[in-house]
């Protein structure tokens, strides 16, 4: 976790120079109750007379490492597509510390709409690898809680299943004496009853009925590219409306996403479409006319 440390509450500093000047990229931090505020990175600006998608989204790291900087990438291709992002430095410490804080963000986020994002709003989770854990079962809490509401979850290349052992993971993993991926379950879970808890894993989860729309985009070759499609699958069977899509080799996709010094990678464009599109078909139909 970084050990910058944490702004007041009521303070804002632009991330970085080009930030401030554009006015698109901002570092705040949430108070939360009961807990120390939470870092976190504005990006995007309200429509004019449009909603505005409002994203809460978590960045990789296998639960051991990362932060703001390496949530950039994603966050910056979400705020593309038309949406604001509050990207959340969740705490890197074992389960359940980082799902509690990720939903006590998300509720900070859903109070916050309309000064975010403007009138309707329409709330999502996004995160990539570890954080696309952490978005899918913040996604499962804000079910079982019936609060907050959202439009869709994204999970990009997400790390859903410690116990997965699927051919993209053993691909990617062959030729590794210390599988990374394991370490940072291993680190994550802490204890092996948690491996059953569909908050710590949702790729286990026995019920996925009512979750939110979904979009879920891994690599070709992606090491979590087996588990992401079959949690796909399983969505879809419990009536969950899902997206998927299997990003070419050439997009590099995942590794860019990860990298904070790749600038716009290789996958920006194939990505961009897609989260256009999914934040076009989860915009709720107009009412008829009284």
């Amino acid at each position: 976790m970084s050990s910058r440390p944490i702004p007041r509450p009521a303070e804002a500093v632009a991330a970085t120079p080009a930030a401030a000047a554009s006015g698109t990229e901002t570092d705040i931090s949430i108070p939360l109750p009961d807990r120390e505020p939470v870092q976190a990175r504005l990006y995007g600006q309200k429509a004019k007379g449009a909603s505005t998608p409002l994203v809460v989204h978590f960045h990789g790291g296998t639960f051991v490492s990362g932060g703001l900087d390496d949530g950039r990438n994603v966050a910056r291709m979400l705020a593309g597509a038309g949406a604001v992002v509050l990207s959340v430095d969740y705490p890197l410490k074992p389960f359940p510390e980082p799902i509690e804080v990720g939903f006590a963000a998300l509720e900070w986020a859903y109070k916050q709409r309309v000064k975010l994002a403007g009138k309707g709003a329409r709330l999502y989770l996004a995160g990539e690898e570890a954080g696309g854990n952490v978005a899918a079962a913040v996604g499962v809490m804000a079910r079982d809680r019936a609060h907050p509401p959202l439009a869709g979850q994204i999970l990009l290349s997400p790390m859903l299943d410690p116990c997965a052992g699927t051919l993209s993971l053993r691909n990617a993993s062959a030729d590794v004496v210390r599988c990374r991926w394991a370490s940072g379950w291993q680190e994550y879970l802490s204890s092996p009853m948690n491996a059953t808890h569909p908050y710590a894993v949702p790729g286990a989860a026995l019920r996925l009925a009512e979750l939110a729309p979904t979009l879920v985009l891994v690599g070709e070759d992606d090491a979590m590219r087996d588990e992401a499609l079959s949690f796909a699958r399983r969505l879809h069977e419990a009536g969950i409306p899902v997206t998927k899509a299997v990003l070419p080799s050439s997009a590099k996709c995942p590794d860019e996403l990860y990298d904070p010094a790749s600038g716009d990678c290789a996958c920006t464009e194939t990505v961009g479409g897609h989260l256009r599109a999914f934040f076009a078909s989860t915009v709720p139909p107009l009412p008829p006319p009284a």
